[in-house]
């Protein structure tokens, strides 16, 4: 039995869900209170990633690269596919559930009266271990935003903001330049920050400006170039605001992601200019970059799966992610039919994503989502066709994504292509299903 708490990750994770459930409490002050109360510190370099969509993308290609060149990386991202502990690894390898559940114990005891929300108390808990590991690297994932996400109470010493898109807008606002400036707060002063992003909000900029981060925004400071089968990255020597000259370095002849889809090299690109900025305290090789993007991988991001009919998996859940999936399956090459087994929470924007896809698809299956913001199958199909999906493309009302994944696994032909996306929780319970099988 453990000390403070449940014996078990799973009864933990139980307690919590049934303490907070999904509640989003946007604020640092709590959080730094129990962090201060833990106790816990390192001399790691601490690397934040935020950013609409790619985040998840650029923390596993820095880890990669990272434990390639031979540091001690821990990293912290979320939310997770099949298990809890795909949040929180050391070295690439996923902690044990004895190990989790004593830092869920540790926290619970420092918290006392003060209220966690579910990912407030597992992020510090991940910090709690990071800190008892002699650690190189602490790569951290923003949850929502950033300025009030609860990771921002550990200061970075190298931010990345992967791009700034309409998402989350109850909680961040509802322009990209309120976004920009929330996503932005993970900045620090006199520390890297790096845009992704080549059209960053005025917000963002101004942000960084006035705190005096040294930020590098994508296509202006640094960038790519494709040139099949490999590709160029490259950077100014300095950010533009310090600029004094035009002196260019180059990295040629690099190897493409092993994540798929061309948006990948923007990502790509972020991660190693925040390597460069930081070369002085964890100086990287060639060798380690090319050996780290070669095996970097990442389940459910554009995750091309062997077999006939061609199954794609994607967590896109927002309009500009659905964007990217849409240009990705055309990289592909053609179908005769595609099948998209779709199931999206109520409160994203379903329209939106619905018509950045709506022209690739051919079938749509809609399916009920879980819990309380799981949008129900005939509600989806009504969101579908306000959209401007016909009636006629709307393939059934399905009670669960298994439910539909095997529907279309039946009625799709052999070269057509089956596209599952909408959610975590929709990719999360095909994978299950297909890994099952096997």
């Amino acid at each position: 039995m453990v000390a403070n708490g449940p014996a078990t990750l799973t009864d933990w994770l139980g307690v919590l869900e049934a303490r907070h459930g999904a509640s989003i409490w946007l604020g640092l002050e709590r959080v730094s209170a129990v962090r201060a109360a833990l106790g816990a510190s390192t001399r790691a370099v601490v690397i934040t990633v935020g950013g609409t969509n790619g985040k998840g993308s650029i923390c596993a290609m820095l880890e990669a690269i990272l434990c390639a060149e031979g540091y001690r990386v821990g990293c912290y991202t979320s939310p997770h596919l099949m298990r809890y502990n795909e949040r929180v690894r050391i070295d690439g390898a996923m902690l044990s559930d004895e190990a989790l559940a004593a830092a869920f114990a540790d926290v619970e005891a420092a918290r006392g009266e003060v209220p966690l929300t579910y990912f407030e108390h597992g992020t510090l808990a991940a910090w709690k271990l990071f800190c008892a590991t002699p650690l190189d690297v602490i790569i951290l994932e923003v949850g929502l935003g950033g300025r009030l996400d609860a990771t921002n109470v550990i200061d970075a010493d190298c931010a990345i903001l992967s791009g700034v898109a309409m998402d989350h807008m109850d909680y961040l606002g509802n322009t990209r330049e309120r976004i920009g400036f929330e996503k932005a707060g993970i900045f620090r002063a006199g520390c890297p920050a790096i845009c992704g992003d080549p059209a960053p909000p005025q917000s963002l900029i101004e942000h960084a400006t006035a705190i005096g981060a040294e930020l590098w925004v994508s296509g202006r400071d640094f960038g790519f170039n494709e040139n099949r089968p490999q590709w160029r990255y490259w950077r100014h020597e300095s950010p533009s605001s310090v600029r004094r000259s035009d002196t260019l370095k180059k990295r040629d002849g690099l190897t493409y992601p092993a994540l798929r889809g061309a948006n990948q090299l923007f990502n790509a690109a972020s991660a190693m200019t925040a390597l460069d900025a930081l070369r002085a305290r964890i100086p990287v090789s060639m060798q380690a970059i090319q050996k780290g993007l070669s095996q970097v991988e990442l389940p459910g991001r554009f995750q091309v799966l062997p077999g006939e009919p061609q199954v794609v998996l994607d967590v896109a859940h927002n309009p500009q992610a659905a964007g990217i999936l849409a240009e990705n399956l055309d990289e592909l090459g053609f179908a005769p039919k595609i099948w998209a087994v779709f199931g999206m929470l109520a409160d994203k924007d379903v329209e939106g994503v619905a018509m950045c896809m709506n022209a690739r698809v051919d079938h749509w299956m809609p399916c009920t989502l879980p819990g309380p913001r799981g949008l129900e199958a005939g509600a989806l199909a009504e969101r579908l066709r306000a959209a401007g999906v016909e009636e006629r493309k709307i393939a059934g009302r399905f009670a669960t994504p298994a439910v539909a994944f095997a529907q279309s696994r039946e009625r799709a032909a052999v070269n057509d292509k089956i596209v599952v996306f909408g959610s975590f929780l929709t990719v999360a319970e095909v994978l299950a299903t297909i890994q099952s099988c096997h």
